[in-house]
């Protein structure tokens, strides 16, 4: 395949433009997730996300660790309605009061996961048989919005009461915690993902 890139060994999803992307894209996304507070983490960011850019959510990021309590699940799960009023009016977050209120719930159906399963990586690795699933897109027009992993997964969460985990969430999520490459083959990130993963 043709490469677009003037320097191939630094080519870049078309998607990284911006200097928050392109720290995003070059040192996270795509990388493998296995610490259950980083889950946790983008769980509930990707969920706030619903109807924004992920860049305005990155942009967000200190900020919600910091009104999340660096996203403890366990302190989360606690949260009253006094934590809620002072959620909606920290303008450092998404002040959207169903986001929320889901973000909470989504810390008690994450804790009773860890319950069962001892913790929530086990759980939710166990979608993509415990490894990532590395894909070989040319183009951002081949990257699937979701797929039958991601719509079992989003089944699943639903019914263990999570909130804002439809499917297109779901394949987001798997995209940025590592359950699946889907950076461009012509991507410098694609190539050392590969090489990671078989290191692992």
């Amino acid at each position: 395949m043709k490469t677009t890139c003037k320097v191939p060994e630094r080519c870049r999803c078309p998607w990284a433009k911006t200097e928050q992307y392109i720290e995003y894209h070059d040192n996270e996304w795509g990388v493998p997730v296995h610490d259950d507070r980083t889950l946790f983490e983008f769980l509930i960011l990707e969920g706030a996300q619903a109807g924004l850019s992920w860049e305005t959510i990155l942009k967000k990021r200190e900020n919600y660790r910091e009104a999340f309590d660096h996203f403890d699940p366990a302190i989360v799960a606690k949260y009253g309605k006094r934590k809620q009023q002072s959620l909606m009016s920290n303008p450092g977050i998404v002040r959207n009061r169903l986001k929320i209120d889901a973000a909470i719930q989504n810390a008690k159906a994450f804790r009773a996961v860890q319950q069962e399963f001892g913790t929530f990586d086990e759980y939710i690795w166990g979608f993509v048989g415990h490894m990532p699933k590395q894909n070989a897109w040319k183009s951002m027009a081949e990257v699937p919005a979701h797929t039958s992993e991601s719509d079992a997964m989003s089944k699943d969460l639903k019914q263990r009461g999570f909130k804002f985990v439809g499917s297109t969430i779901c394949y987001a999520f798997m995209q940025a915690v590592g359950m699946v490459n889907d950076h461009l083959v012509e991507c410098f990130r694609h190539t050392t993902r590969s090489k990671q993963v078989a290191t692992e």
